[in-house]
């Protein structure tokens, strides 16, 4: 989807620029290369009709740039550990550790090892 858009934000920003550069300045800009405008446009010329297009294809920029903002402030509040799987080989740690070793008597002495004796 933002591949899609941003093709469209290229787009659109090469269509405003010939848009605006068609139209009549005071040296005329591109529109002189255009040809016959007054016959494509109509008797009036090709000023109302670009000033139009120009305001359109603005809007239409902006509305793009905004919902690529959009998309992208989505996207960067996302986090990389979202998408890491947790199924791994390692057990997990129970959450009260409890020893697996024999406790201990806390009373008794030592024992000392007897030989066994011959009959």
């Amino acid at each position: 989807m933002t591949s899609t858009l941003l093709i469209v934000q290229f787009v659109l920003a090469i269509i405003i620029t010939i848009t605006i550069l068609l139209q009549k300045s005071s040296s005329i800009g591109l529109g002189a290369y255009s040809g016959s405008n007054d016959s494509v446009f109509g008797a009036k010329g090709p000023g109302n009709f670009l000033s139009k297009a120009t305001m359109t294809l603005g809007l239409l920029f902006v509305i793009n740039t905004i919902a690529l903002g959009y998309i992208y402030n989505q996207q960067k509040m996302e986090s990389a550990v979202d998408s890491v799987k947790t199924d791994t080989l390692i057990p997990s740690v129970p959450t009260e550790k409890k020893s697996t070793a024999p406790a201990a008597p806390t009373n008794a002495a030592p024992v000392v090892p007897t030989i066994p004796e011959s009959k």
